[in-house]
């Protein structure tokens, strides 16, 4: 009896143990799971703070790259302005001039044919008003003298040539045989001038128009010729060429009347060529207004020539300019090229620095719920170089020809 009680009691002892025993291991257990999950989600917030720190430093980087970005453009966005101002300025002025010259040689040569035909006119209205003149011109050498040298005003001026500044009407000058007055010293470019004498006298050809017969009309025929002849020895004998710098060594003798040079030239065919031997060049309202008109040609053709060089000064300011302009958007480049370089080197650091360090949790088995480190690219893209156009190149020659 006192066995089995004893048995009893050890028995009892040993399932208290056994139990207290398997509730330590239990609490044990418990214990040791709940350190586990607090591992795990301590392992999982350290993940997510690294994740979240490396996402936040690149959103960081990469928006103050992009504010350096967007003020190098703003500032290059304004310099290019500044530049383009005066370059647009300097093309309008440009087109303006080329405008205003292509405007004035298409007036020019538009107007060539009136000019002729009001050539014409003019001598077709100088044959008509002969005879009637020819009553007023009986009045004496006073009256045909002024009468052809307002002939003469009329003939410049309708070849283009304008008074005081083409021309100078009685400029004297001092000789060793005294002082002469030149009816009118037309000036040409380049600084030389011609002479022209309208003093010719037509009395004898007046004559000739009223002669009864024949005979008559050759003896004063043979009068008029000498009288023109006897002019141009005497304008000969003056020498106007040597009296003025850089001019030709002829003097033109104006006849007033085509008809009276005719009349002479009838009754003398050699008298031309006897005046051109003594630098005597015999002109009427015709072929004097021919040559005005050439001189007065060779006037627009040296204001174009300024103009065209006017022109080349334009282009070569604006080449200036457009060089300039390159050189700074060239300088843009290179800033690009400077951000593309910083941002690879941020990507290469982000790289080996901290996403290296990130991914060893995925070697733990961590749960990052479905999201993965995303990888960054380097960019290989280059910033095209301006290869065609520097501001240390030369400014090329510019030649511009008057009526081009």
């Amino acid at each position: 009896m006192n066995g089995l009680l004893f048995l009893s009691i050890v028995c009892v002892l040993i399932a208290a143990g056994a139990l207290a025993w398997a509730l330590r291991e239990r609490s044990r257990a418990a214990h040791a799971e709940l350190k586990m999950r607090l591992m795990a989600e301590q392992g999982e917030l350290v993940r997510a703070q690294l994740t979240q720190s490396a996402t936040n430093v690149a959103e960081e980087l990469l928006r103050r790259n992009e504010e350096a970005v967007r003020n190098r453009e703003q500032l290059a966005q304004a310099r290019l302005e500044a530049q383009l101002k005066p370059v647009a300025e300097s093309l309008q002025k440009f087109q303006e001039q080329v405008t205003a010259v292509e405007k004035q040689r298409a007036e020019e040569q538009g107007g060539l044919k009136e000019q002729i035909s009001q050539m014409l006119a003019a001598s077709a209205a100088t044959q008509d008003e002969a005879r009637k003149l020819s009553a007023a011109l009986r009045r004496g050498a006073g009256v045909q003298g002024r009468w052809g040298e307002q002939t003469l005003r009329n003939v410049l001026e309708a070849a283009g040539l304008s008074g005081r500044f083409d021309f100078e009407e009685q400029a004297s000058t001092d000789t060793e045989e005294g002082r002469r007055r030149p009816d009118v010293v037309v000036k040409m470019p380049g600084g030389g001038v011609f002479v022209i004498d309208a003093k010719c006298s037509l009395n004898a050809f007046l004559e000739l128009q009223d002669a009864a017969d024949e005979a008559a009309r050759d003896l004063i025929g043979l009068r008029h010729v000498q009288s023109v002849r006897s002019h141009t020895q005497g304008l000969s004998a003056k020498a106007y060429w040597d009296q003025f710098d850089n001019s030709p060594d002829f003097v033109a003798m104006f006849v007033p009347l085509d008809s009276a040079l005719a009349a002479a030239l009838d009754r003398a065919p050699d008298l031309m060529t006897e005046a051109m031997d003594r630098r005597v060049v015999i002109v009427t309202p015709s072929t004097l207004f021919a040559l005005c008109k050439a001189v007065a040609y060779g006037w627009r053709v040296e204001e174009q020539a300024a103009n065209a060089r006017k022109i080349a000064d334009l282009g070569r300011e604006l080449y200036k300019r457009i060089a300039v302009m390159g050189a700074h958007a060239g300088s843009v480049g290179k800033a690009l090229e400077t951000a593309v370089s910083k941002y690879n080197q941020f990507v290469g650091s982000l790289e080996t620095q901290v996403l290296t360090q990130a991914r060893r949790f995925e070697d733990l088995k961590v749960d990052h719920e479905g999201r993965d480190v995303p990888s960054l690219e380097a960019l290989e893209a280059a910033v095209r170089p301006l290869a065609k156009l520097s501001a240390d190149e030369p400014v090329p020659p510019v030649r511009l020809h008057a009526g081009e």
